[in-house]
């Protein structure tokens, strides 16, 4: 398996395509329960990313890379079950607008679940499982 170079090459290679089955865009992360559901959805497809930091229009806004991380970790601890295999990577982008001035994004790799299927504990109901179509994550 080959390595992939998490850069700005490889954020911008991201951004120029649209939210699909295996690629999800995010301002921030607000809710765990809901980033879960993603995580779930592409997990139990064929893996994928979470770009956090960028609107739908995939235009860099920029995040707090610590809060962020520990909202995606929190919620694969706290949701996911069993836990999803991902991976966290923090890009810093020059943004050439602002008079140089850095902003943070982070890129969620999801991987392909190699065993059962992963479901979202919710807080109110039963677990489901989620799956990705278009750029919707949906019920199982």
């Amino acid at each position: 398996m080959f390595s992939k170079k998490f850069d700005h090459e490889f954020v911008n290679k991201l951004l120029k395509q649209k939210e699909g089955k295996s690629l999800d865009f995010k301002l921030k992360i607000t809710s765990k329960e809901k980033i879960a559901k993603t995580i779930s959805a592409l997990a139990n497809l064929e893996g994928g990313f979470i770009l956090i930091g960028t609107s739908d229009q995939g235009k860099i806004i920029g995040i707090d890379p610590e809060e962020e991380m520990y909202m995606i970790s929190a919620a694969n601890e706290e949701f996911c079950i069993p836990k999803a295999s991902i991976s966290l990577h923090e890009v810093k982008i020059d943004d050439e607008d602002l008079e140089k001035e850095e902003k943070s994004v982070l890129i969620v790799e999801v991987n392909p679940t190699q065993g059962p299927v992963i479901y979202v504990n919710h807080k109110i109901g039963k677990p489901k499982a989620y799956r990705r179509e278009k750029d919707k994550t949906l019920a199982i």
